[in-house]
């Protein structure tokens, strides 16, 4: 069984990578728009959406190998969230296949500590993995409430969530539990030197992943704030 992956459009090939617990389908409403200029590429990750029965690795390096037949060379790659932290990989891993990297609500390590405060608490994301064993369900819509916080739509924007995430049945358990262990153990700080061109990173007001922050290097990175 391989990753379901859906193109659309005519131009320089962009990749979009969802986040934990989603499927492709949540690009739906900017597709219109983005296809008008570019080849948008879409896949379900291992475990999530269409791509269910595909086996979803326990490593960032695992999860990240399957996505590799999906990307053209010298793509364009949007990760959200947990979609970020793979396309850091697959750009630090394979530079000839990403030509940029836009990250939302996404960053190198998604764990606060006293030297990286602009992320989560590792209880947040520990609870959600007891939460998987004793109410999975209920565990995925607490989740994606958290996202539509502060819109200004929001209960138009859970539904939505809802309707998409659900469409084609439940992510698999064990591909859940095996990205809430990436986000608790992943890091690539160290290694982010070695992307050559400039990424592109963009967080919300309520977004609880990496709030906003100043900007401390002009010219390497660019952030807008929902």
């Amino acid at each position: 069984m391989s990753l379901y992956v859906e193109s659309c459009g005519v131009g320089a090939p962009l990749v979009l990578l969802h986040g934990w617990g989603m499927n492709a389908d949540v690009w739906e409403d900017l597709l219109p728009a983005l296809a008008e200029r570019r080849r948008v590429v879409r896949v379900d990750l291992p475990g999530h959406g269409r791509s269910r029965p595909v086996a979803c690795g326990a490593s960032l390096a695992a999860m990240a190998e399957p996505l590799l037949a999906a990307i053209p060379e010298g793509a364009d790659v949007l990760g959200w969230s947990l979609g970020g932290l793979l396309a850091q990989h697959l750009a630090l891993a394979h530079p000839a296949r990403v030509a940029r990297l836009i990250l939302v609500a996404s960053g190198p390590r998604f764990v606060r500590s006293a030297h990286w405060p602009h992320a989560m608490a590792a209880e947040t994301l520990t609870t959600f993995a007891h939460g998987l064993a004793e109410d999975y369900t209920g565990t995925i819509r607490r989740f994606l409430a958290i996202q539509a916080l502060g819109s200004e739509h929001a209960r138009e924007t859970l539904g939505q969530l809802r309707e998409r995430v659900f469409r084609h049945g439940e992510p698999d358990a064990a591909a859940l539990r095996a990205g809430l262990a990436i986000l608790l153990q992943a890091d690539l700080r160290a290694e982010l030197p070695r992307i050559t061109f400039p990424p592109c990173s963009s967080a919300g007001r309520a977004i609880p992943c990496f709030p906003p922050r100043p900007r401390r290097r002009p010219g390497r990175c660019w952030r807008t704030r929902a």
